[in-house]
């Protein structure tokens, strides 16, 4: 009896391991983060021009993210919107911190004190002005400007690679048009 209660016990212990391994995940698989990515040019202001809605963002237009670099070396990210249901700005500080190391685009970010989730930027132009980013699963996903538009050609691109990382961009969320 104690020996298939250890058993037992052991099953449920490497149960919650592999649970708890699967939820550290912070970018869905088969999805890659860019490569040779550079904090300083992503930090400052950028402009929300699609996304899929959750229930962070819900009702929210008009959304745009900031990003600064704190003292630790860390991001402050501080997320800003209109929320058309209480008709009022809202905004939300957190924090961000890359996972693997500072050149790759895969970092994890967290409002709520010690919970952090998925922020990976999966496609950046040359210049900075335009980002595809996913979350840790493909319930997130974000078109982000640099400008309150962007071009239909990049807007096309990165629809192509959302798509191909398996994303229903069917259910992207377009916001209005945004003057910096």
């Amino acid at each position: 009896m104690k020996k298939r209660l250890l058993i037992t016990g052991g099953i449920f212990a490497l149960a919650a391991a592999v649970i708890l391994l699967k939820s550290k995940r912070t970018i869905p698989k088969g999805v890659k983060a860019v490569e040779n990515f550079d904090q300083a040019k992503y930090l400052g202001k950028w402009f929300e021009i699609a996304r899929l809605d959750h229930r962070f963002e819900k009702n929210q237009t008009y959304v745009t993210a900031q990003y600064d670099l704190n003292a630790d070396g860390s991001i402050k990210v501080t997320n800003s919107g209109f929320d058309t249901k209480k008709n009022r700005e809202r905004s939300v500080v957190g924090k961000a911190r890359f996972v693997k190391d500072e050149h790759t685009g895969m970092l994890e970010v967290s409002f709520f004190g010690p919970f952090y989730s998925g922020y990976n930027v999966i496609a950046i132009d040359k210049d900075y002005k335009y980002a595809l980013v996913a979350g840790k699963n493909r319930d997130y996903l974000w078109l982000l400007s640099r400008e309150g538009t962007m071009p239909k050609n990049v807007i096309n691109n990165y629809l192509k690679i959302a798509e191909n990382a398996g994303y229903n961009i069917s259910k992207l969320l377009w916001t209005p048009p945004q003057v910096k």
